[in-house]
């Protein structure tokens, strides 16, 4: 039986994250430069995209460059940046054939005027897309959105458009870049790190984390297929027991 027909579709995880690991280090194992890496990397995205939408998951988040990433050499990330702005024109198509509506989370005011623009008008043509959502965290760190949520609800509350009593975890949620996602099910990381990263800190609370060896431009269907598998295996429970899981 193959793989995606042994998957329980009724049982998913809802918002799939995904720390996209192992680029460079695919580019010096094939003896080329880190560039084409992170180029042969966009196959794999690819991949994954079309594929999440086939089996209608409907929130897809893919780490694509860190608050962190800005301290690589200069030549990479301005071959990132050129990266990104090409890589949204081609797969335009695929978004619109698999109606995928894109959305983007992080700083974005810190990237470049060209790829800020590239980035709003494929989010503006995609909008009314409805089969999945997916989301890029670009030039995004968890700790920098938190600071950020602070700060705006500590402002509200000396505003008094707030009261400190009425602080909980949906009004932080509210004010965080996911705001309109939801928690992550299953998060996960190629190339055989086992960190997070600061990578939504707040929203992988209950989040079931998979870890896997194959560097990122390597990760096709069938390395999904088995983390998903692995996925449903497992028994989330929640801080509950299992025995009132089974009630």
């Amino acid at each position: 039986m193959a793989q995606q027909d042994q998957l329980d579709k009724k049982t998913l995880p809802k918002h799939l994250a995904i720390i996209m690991d192992g680029n460079g280090r695919w580019a010096k194992q094939q003896g080329l430069l880190r560039a084409l890496g992170h180029e042969n990397g966009t196959k794999s995205v690819r991949v994954v995209v079309e594929a999440c939408a086939e089996l209608n998951i409907p929130f897809l988040t893919l780490y694509a460059f860190s608050t962190e990433n800005w301290n690589r050499p200069k030549r990479e990330v301005e071959l990132l940046m050129k990266l990104l702005v090409s890589s949204l024109k081609k797969e335009i198509k695929t978004l619109q054939d698999n109606e995928i509506k894109l959305t983007a989370i992080g700083n974005l005011d810190t990237l470049p005027k060209k790829v800020y623009k590239e980035l709003l008008e494929v989010i503006d043509k995609t909008k009314d897309n409805t089969n999945m959502t997916l989301t890029l965290a670009l030039s995004y760190g968890s700790r920098e959105e938190l600071v950020k949520t602070v700060k705006e609800i500590s402002l509200k509350v000396k505003n008094n458009l707030i009261s400190r009593d009425a602080i909980d975890e949906s009004v932080i949620n509210n004010h965080l870049y996911t705001r309109n996602l939801p928690d992550v099910d299953l998060l996960i990381r190629t190339s055989g790190e086992q960190r997070i990263s600061n990578f939504l800190l707040w929203q992988l609370a209950y989040a079931e984390l998979y870890f896997t060896d194959t560097l990122w431009p390597d990760f096709t269907k069938t390395h999904l297929f088995e983390a998903l598998l692995n996925y449903q295996n497992r028994e989330r429970r929640f801080g509950k027991t299992s025995e009132q899981l089974k009630r």
